[in-house]
């Protein structure tokens, strides 16, 4: 099967953006990306020295469509990957019986998340707009 992306990160939602940045900065990683979501969210990419894979933290505020009180089991977010064609990508989870959630662009990314059959969410990011393929000479 063709590989149509890369795993990069694990999300994890917080009741407490600061307090969980120090925690994680105390137990070595060190941040590497962060920002606000175009709905209002807030998320941070970290990254423990030497590793590939990322943690983000991703804090929703009371009154964001993605917030949700918290209960044992509510702190996972989703798994993370690129994807650099999205439309094969979205052709692929489709076919595995995913459920889409959300879908919106950010800038140049396209920003796709769906459910797996146990409600888990997986995102994928990627290019807006496919690359362009060079004519043959």
């Amino acid at each position: 099967m063709a590989r149509t992306g890369i795993f990069l990160y694990t999300g994890l939602r917080v009741r407490n953006l600061a307090r969980s940045t120090r925690f994680y900065e105390r137990l070595g990683f060190r941040k590497v990306s962060g920002g606000k979501m175009e709905h209002g969210g807030i998320w941070i990419h970290f990254r423990y020295p030497g590793a590939v894979h990322e943690i983000e933290l991703n804090f929703y505020p009371k009154r964001n469509r993605f917030y949700e009180p918290f209960r044992i089991g509510t702190e996972f977010d989703h798994f993370g990957f690129y994807a650099p064609d999205m439309q094969a990508w979205m052709r692929l989870v489709k076919r595995a019986g995913a459920k889409v959630v959300a879908e919106f662009k950010e800038g140049k990314q396209w920003l796709i998340y769906v459910q797996d059959p146990d409600g888990n969410w997986i995102e994928a990011f990627g290019p807006a707009e496919p690359r362009r393929r060079r004519k043959k000479k």
